[in-house]
C-alpha cells in the first residue's frame, strides 16, 4: 500500500510512572498557569494513592501494540512513534528520534476525541514547538481529525456501557451519566466541545435505546471564582438520588483511556459519594483498546492516505484559550 506518509505518531498527555515523577510531571502540566502550590500537592496525593503511577502511559503502550497489529494485518505499513505533552516520552525527543530514523512526513493521532484549546489547539502548538526545538530536520506532522462522532468510537463506548449495565440487578431502571473533563466556560465559548460531547452522548444513548441520560462534568481545577462547565458529576449523583434513582452507570466518554482523572475522580471520589447516598454506581470502561476503537484509528489514517478528507487545520480563531 503506497502512501506519501512514512510514520504514525501517537500524541498524548503523559503521566508519571513512579513517585519521583509526580511533582516534576505536575510542574510540567501547570507551567504558566496560576495554580497555588497547595492545590498541586493535593493532586499529587491522588497519584500517591496509586504508587505515583498514572495508568495512561501503559494504556498508550497497549493501544500502540494493538494498532501495530492492525496496521500489520491490514495496512498501511507505517511505523508507530509515541510522544507526550507532559512526560516521557516527550514530543521533542520523539521527533528527534523520528528525524534520525529518516521520517519526513507523519500523521498524528491525538488521544482526544473533541475540539477545545487543551484537547486540540494546544496539541498542535506542542507539535509545532517540538519541531522548532528539533530544527529543520524535524518531520512534517499532520494531525488526524477529531473523531467524537465516528461510528466505531460510538460502537466501542456502546459495548462498554452495555457491559456496565449488565452488572446491575435492574439495568432498565438505570440512569446513564456521561462525564467529560470540565473546562472554563470562557474556553468552551470558543470551541465546539460541549456540542460535540452532546452529540456523542446522544448517539450512544440512541444505540442503547436509553432515554434517561445526562452529560455532566468532572475534574475541574483552577480558581473557584472562574465559571467552569457543570454540573459536577458528584452533585448530579446526589440530585438523582433525591429523585429516587438508585442505579447509575457512569460513562467517561470525554476520555479515551482510564487515566488519573478517571481512576481517582470517578472510581474513588464519585464512588464514595454514591456509596454514602445509597446508590449503586457502575463505571463503564473507556474506549481503551476496544477492537472497534483500534479499527477506527486505522480508518482515520486511511482517510488521509486516500485523500478522502482535507488536512485537519484549525481556523485561526477556533479553540482559543479564552
Amino acid at each position: 500500500m503506497k502512501t506519501d506518509y512514512d510514520a504514525l505518531l501517537v500524541v498524548s498527555f503523559g503521566g508519571p510512572e513512579g513517585m519521583e515523577d509526580v511533582i516534576p510531571f505536575l510542574e510540567n502540566v501547570l507551567r504558566g498557569r496560576n495554580v497555588p502550590r497547595e492545590r498541586m500537592l493535593q493532586v499529587a496525593h491522588h497519584y500517591e494513592l496509586f504508587g505515583g503511577v498514572s495508568p495512561i502511559n501503559q494504556q498508550n503502550r497497549n493501544l500502540i501494540a494493538a494498532l501495530e497489529k492492525e496496521l500489520e494485518e491490514h495496512g498501511p505499513g507505517l511505523p508507530i512513534y509515541w510522544g507526550n505533552r507532559n512526560w516521557h516520552p516527550l514530543l521533542p525527543d520523539t521527533l528527534r528520534r523520528m528525524a534520525a530514523d529518516g521520517i519526513r512526513n507523519a500523521l498524528a493521532f491525538v488521544t482526544a476525541a473533541y475540539s477545545s484549546y487543551s484537547s486540540c489547539r494546544q496539541y498542535l502548538q506542542n507539535i509545532s514547538d517540538a519541531q522548532a526545538e528539533v530544527g529543520p530536520e524535524a518531520p512534517r506532522v499532520e494531525k488526524l481529525r477529531v473523531f467524537y462522532n465516528h461510528p466505531l468510537f460510538i460502537e466501542a463506548n456502546v459495548d462498554h456501557i452495555r457491559a456496565a449495565l449488565n452488572q446491575l440487578d435492574d439495568p432498565d431502571s438505570a440512569h446513564l451519566v456521561f462525564t467529560a473533563h470540565s473546562i472554563p466556560e470562557s474556553m468552551a465559548a470558543n470551541c465546539d466541545y460541549v456540542a460535540q460531547l452532546t452529540k456523542t452522548g446522544s448517539l450512544i444513548a440512541r444505540a442503547l435505546e436509553i432515554e434517561n441520560w445526562q452529560l455532566v462534568y468532572q475534574s475541574r481545577s483552577g480558581s473557584p471564582m472562574q465559571p467552569w462547565l457543570g454540573p459536577d458529576v458528584c452533585d448530579h449523583l446526589k440530585g438523582l438520588r433525591t429523585e429516587g434513582v438508585t442505579n447509575v452507570v457512569v460513562a467517561p466518554i470525554g476520555f479515551v483511556s482510564d487515566h488519573m482523572e478517571v481512576v481517582y475522580d470517578l472510581d474513588v471520589e464519585a464512588r464514595k459519594v454514591a456509596h454514602e447516598i445509597g446508590m449503586k454506581m457502575v463505571r463503564a470502561a473507556t474506549a481503551g483498546t476496544h477492537p472497534s476503537f483500534v479499527r477506527m484509528i486505522r480508518k482515520l489514517v486511511m482517510e488521509r492516505v486516500n485523500n478522502e478528507v482535507a488536512p485537519n487545520l484549525c481556523a485561526p480563531d477556533c479553540c482559543r484559550l479564552s
